[in-house]
C-alpha cells in the first residue's frame, strides 16, 4: 500500500499501483479502434454484408466516443472518477460477451456501440485522478505519467492492427470482441487494488443529480456531433444538409449551455481560455495530419509505388519508433512550447517531402518522410497533452479531457474525407502531392497556433 502524509498528501503519490490501471483503461479504445480493421472480411462473409456495411462498426464506435467522452468527464465529480470508470470497465465487459456471442450484425453493431460508451470513462476520469492527486501532493505536472500515457498511445498505434491479424487469423473474427473480457477483467482487479475509493458521496437524491447532468446539453452535443462527423465523412452536395444541420445545432448548443446554470460543456470558460482552445484546435490538427499521412502514405506506396503490403509496413515501422522515442525523451524534459513549435516544422517538412517524392521514389527517401511524420507524432502527444493537463481548470478536468478527445476524433475522421478528396478511385502522384500540400498546410496552422500562444509555457 502506499504510505500516506498527513493532509492526504502520499510518499508516491504516481506509482505503478496507481498508474497502471489507469494506463492500461485508457489504452481500451484507442486499440478497440484498430483491432477491428482486421476481422471487417470475415464479419462481411459471415453476414453476406459488404463493406459499406461493415464500415459502420469503425464509425460507430468514433461517434459514441466522440459524444460520451466529455459526458463521462461530467459524471466523475457527480458520481465519483472510480465509480464511474468502474462502471466504464463493466460496460466493456458486457459488449465483449455481445460481440463475441455475435448472433447478428445488430448485436456486433450495438456491442461497437457500447464499447465506445464504455472506453470512453477511462481517460477523462484518469485525468481527474492524476490531477486531484497532483493538486493534493503539490507535484505540479506529472510529466512523467503524461509520458506514460503518451508512449503508450503511440506503441497501441503500432501494435493494434498487427494483433488484430493474428488474433483473426488464428482464431477468427470473434476474438477480437472476446479480448476485452481478460483484458477488462485485468483492468478491474488492477483498478479496485491501485485506486483509492471515491470521497464523493453516492448521491442521495438521484433525481437532482440526473437534471445537474445537464441532459439537453448533452442532447445537443450528441447531434452536434453526429451530424459534423456524419458530414466530414462524406462531405459534397448531397451532405450539405448535414453539415447545415451540425451549424445549427451548434448554435443551439452555446446559447443552452450559456443560459444553463450547470452546463456540460463551460461556454464562458472556454471564451475566456483561448490557450485551452488553442490546444484543442491543435489536437485536431495534430490528428488530421498523423491520420491523413499514415494511411495516405500507406494507400499511396501499395497503389501507385506498387509495394507490396510487407514492404508498406516495414517502411512505416521508423515512423512509430521515432515517435515513441520523441515522446520519451520529450517527458522526461517536460517541454512543451518548443516541441509543439517543431510538430508543425515536422509536419510542413513531412509535406515539402512528400511534394518532392514520385513513385519511383528510392527506399531512403520514403524513409525519411516516415521519420518525419514520427516525429510530429511524438513531439506532439505529449506537449499537447501537458498543455492540456495546465490551462484545464482542476474541477473540469474531467470534461476538458474528454472534449480532447472530441477534438481527436474529428481530426481522425476528416482525414478520410481529405484522402478521399485527393486520390479519387486511385491513389496517384498527382493525388499525393495533395496531401503534401495539405500536411504542409496542417504543420503552418499548428506552428502558428503555438506562436501566437504566449500563454502557453515553456515547460510543463
Amino acid at each position: 500500500m502506499t504510505a500516506r502524509r498527513p493532509g492526504g498528501q502520499t510518499t508516491q503519490p504516481f506509482g505503478v499501483q496507481f498508474t497502471s490501471p489507469l494506463v492500461l483503461a485508457s489504452v481500451l479504445n484507442p486499440i478497440n479502434s484498430s483491432l477491428i480493421a482486421t476481422a471487417m472480411v470475415g464479419i462481411g462473409v459471415d453476414f453476406h454484408r459488404g463493406p459499406a456495411d461493415t464500415a459502420i462498426l469503425i464509425s460507430i464506435l468514433y461517434l459514441c466516443s466522440a459524444v460520451a467522452q466529455p459526458t463521462m468527464g461530467r459524471l466523475g465529480p457527480l458520481f465519483g472518477e472510480r465509480r464511474v470508470m468502474i462502471g466504464g470497465i463493466g460496460l466493456i465487459l458486457i459488449t465483449g460477451v455481445i460481440g463475441t456471442a455475435g448472433w447478428s450484425f445488430g448485436a456486433l453493431v450495438a456491442s461497437r456501440a457500447l464499447l465506445g460508451v464504455g472506453t470512453s470513462a477511462a481517460y477523462p476520469m484518469a485525468m481527474s485522478l492524476i490531477r486531484r492527486r497532483a493538486d493534493q501532493n503539490g507535484t505540479g505536472v506529472p510529466s512523467g505519467v503524461l509520458g506514460v500515457f503518451s508512449i503508450t498511445a503511440q506503441v497501441i498505434a503500432m501494435i493494434g492492427l498487427p494483433l488484430g491479424g493474428v488474433l483473426t487469423g488464428v482464431f477468427g473474427w470473434r476474438a477480437v470482441f472476446f479480448v476485452n473480457i481478460p483484458a477488462t477483467a485485468v483492468t478491474l482487479i488492477l483498478l479496485l487494488i491501485g485506486v483509492p475509493r471515491d470521497r464523493t458521496a453516492w448521491p442521495s437524491d438521484l433525481r437532482s443529480v440526473l437534471a445537474s447532468i445537464d441532459p439537453a446539453g448533452i442532447a445537443l452535443f450528441a447531434v452536434t456531433v453526429v451530424a459534423a462527423l456524419e458530414f466530414l465523412q462524406s462531405p459534397g452536395a448531397g451532405t450539405l444538409w448535414l453539415g447545415v444541420a451540425a451549424l445549427a445545432f451548434l448554435v443551439a448548443l452555446v446559447v443552452w449551455e450559456l443560459r444553463a446554470a450547470e452546463p456540460l460543456i463551460d461556454i464562458r470558460m472556454l471564451l475566456a481560455n483561448n490557450p485551452l482552445v488553442r490546444t484543442y484546435l491543435r489536437q485536431s490538427l495534430a490528428a488530421l495530419g498523423m491520420y491523413t499521412t499514415m494511411y495516405g502514405v500507406s494507400q499511396w506506396m501499395e497503389e501507385a509505388a506498387g509495394l507490396r503490403p510487407t514492404q508498406v509496413g516495414i517502411l512505416l515501422l521508423p515512423m512509430s519508433a521515432v515517435s515513441i522515442v520523441a515522446a520519451a525523451i520529450n517527458s522526461k524534459r517536460g517541454a512543451v512550447r518548443v516541441p509543439l513549435l517543431a510538430t508543425g516544422v515536422a509536419f510542413g517538412a513531412a509535406g515539402t517531402t512528400m511534394l518532392l517524392l514520385r513513385h519511383t521514389a528510392p527506399m531512403w527517401a520514403l524513409l525519411i518522410m516516415s521519420v518525419l511524420i514520427g516525429l510530429a507524432s511524438g513531439l506532439n502527444s505529449f506537449a499537447n497533452q501537458a498543455a492540456l493537463f495546465m490551462q484545464s481548470p482542476a474541477e473540469q478536468m474531467g470534461v476538458a479531457s474528454g472534449l480532447y478527445r472530441t477534438f481527436a476524433y474529428i481530426g481522425a475522421i476528416a482525414s478520410a474525407s481529405l484522402i478521399g478528396g485527393a486520390f479519387g478511385d486511385h491513389a496517384t502522384d498527382a493525388g499525393f502531392h495533395v496531401v503534401g500540400w495539405a500536411t504542409i498546410a496542417i504543420g503552418v496552422s499548428i506552428a502558428a497556433l503555438t506562436a501566437t500562444d504566449r500563454a502557453l509555457p515553456r515547460h510543463a
